[in-house]
């Protein structure tokens, strides 16, 4: 078997790894001001939690309005260039946040960075879905995608030392240049298979190997209406699952240090080493979600089936985060493992939710289906957090704070179940590939 892919080649993860490595700057990228807002940005500027909330929001906002408009965008101008842009783009504007002079400043600056940002997932997609057979898609999505928690494990790791070292600033101008120099291999190594003259025969046929896909690039740039798009019940299928379980993730990323803080009396110290096994345990679960559905197609299960009942899988995974906070009263450790792990299947099943995208949909509308799923999963994002903001500091009043966390916990348990059903019972519940003229 070693030798069989020797012959093919290996060429298409050489790509892999550029997507890789700009999904990991992409979230050390966002994850900066949350680790210098404490100790720095709030002295400075006088932040009050509402300033800092907005500051959050508009971010948001503006990554969920982006994912409309960009992947239509990098349909159109085709994946190297797209990627490019995006990536100059949200790397000015994280080197910018260190010019910014006042909270409209650092607002302005966290839009820029949102919307820029957006170009990312779809670009990544797109590229997956250019570069690899259906069998191989969620395992390369799931490696790519486990940029995020690396992204997220570095920066605690660098951003605090270089900010005690050069300032701030420098925290956002160092780390927002590395993505300048992510652009030299890019461009040096990436383009589309039908044109790169040291790939192998082999690897190209093995690349185009599904016989429902066109055995030839589509070299012509093109893209699909967004009102065409939307006739489909499996781009719905698609914007829902996004909707309802991207939100999740958002929750895990912004309040889990404050809940072990709350409940545990963790100090920001204290809440490091945790915070690095969560997303240690959520890369395994990435990596791990895409080999699972890959595996199951590689012994002869039908594409939609296999991605189906691994996303089935992943959603019981998640039921028991409902108990984190009750069993973390014996010791803490267990609500760590237990986050870690419903974060883990939510790695798990985005590594396969992405699939399906390039799955049902022909190339030249993978990024354009992305980007309006990582929209809708961004509305949620935003609404998620005034949810969460709102429980918690109702029941923080009442003194019992935990109650809050603890509905939090049952939505999280209760999402991905919930959208399984949405998803693949009442909308899409048999195969059916979209065919776009």
């Amino acid at each position: 078997m070693e030798n069989v892919k020797e012959k093919i080649g290996r060429y298409r993860w050489v790509i892999l790894s550029l997507v890789f490595f700009a999904t990991t700057i992409n979230y050390l990228d966002r994850n900066v001001i949350s680790l210098l807002k404490d100790d720095y940005l709030e002295k400075q500027f006088g932040w009050t939690e509402s300033d800092y909330s907005n500051i959050v929001i508009a971010f948001q906002l503006a990554y969920a309005l982006g994912m409309l408009g960009v992947g239509w965008v990098i349909d159109r101008i085709g994946t190297k260039l797209g990627y490019a842009v995006s990536l100059i783009v949200w790397s000015f504007a994280a080197i910018g946040h260190a010019l910014a002079g006042n909270t409209a400043g650092f607002m302005v600056a966290r839009a820029a960075l949102g919307v820029s940002e957006a170009g990312n997932f779809p670009a990544a997609i797109k590229t997956v879905s250019e570069w690899f057979p259906k069998k191989e898609r969620a395992l390369a999505t799931g490696i790519f995608n486990s940029g995020t928690n690396i992204g997220a494990i570095v920066a605690p790791m660098s951003v605090p030392f270089i900010a005690a070292t050069w300032g701030w600033q420098m925290a956002f101008i160092l780390t927002g240049a590395i993505g300048l120099l992510w652009l030299f291999f890019w461009f040096a190594i990436y383009d589309i298979p039908s044109k790169k003259k040291n790939l192998s025969k082999k690897e190209f046929e093995y690349i185009h190997s599904d016989k429902e896909e066109q055995t030839q690039d589509n070299v012509k740039k093109e893209s699909v209406p967004w009102l065409k798009l939307l006739t489909f019940k499996q781009t719905w299928a698609f914007i829902l699952g996004k909707f309802l379980t991207d939100p999740i993730w958002w929750f895990y990323l912004f309040w889990l240090p404050s809940f072990l803080n709350k409940n545990y009396g963790m100090t920001k110290t204290d809440v490091a080493f945790p915070i690095a096994v969560v997303y240690t345990i959520t890369t395994f679960g990435s990596i791990f979600g895409g080999w699972l559905s890959g595996n199951f197609i590689k012994k002869g299960w039908d594409t939609y089936k296999a991605r189906k009942t691994a996303m089935l899988i992943f959603a019981f995974c998640v039921l028991p985060i409902v108990g984190a906070h009750e069993l973390g009263k014996i010791t803490p450790w267990f609500a760590i493992i237990i986050i870690g792990i419903a974060a883990a299947s939510h790695q798990a099943w985005s590594a396969n939710i992405f699939t399906t995208a390039s799955d049902m949909f022909p190339k030249k509308a993978v990024a354009s289906i992305t980007g309006l799923g990582g929209m809708a999963g961004g509305i949620g994002g935003i609404l998620i957090a005034k949810l969460a903001g709102a429980l918690l500091d109702h029941f923080k009043a009442l003194g019992t704070i935990e109650i809050g966390y603890y509905i939090m916990f049952i939505v999280c348990g209760a999402a991905y179940i919930t959208a399984w059903v949405v998803m693949f019972v009442i909308l899409v519940p048999r195969k059916q590939d979209v065919v776009l003229d």
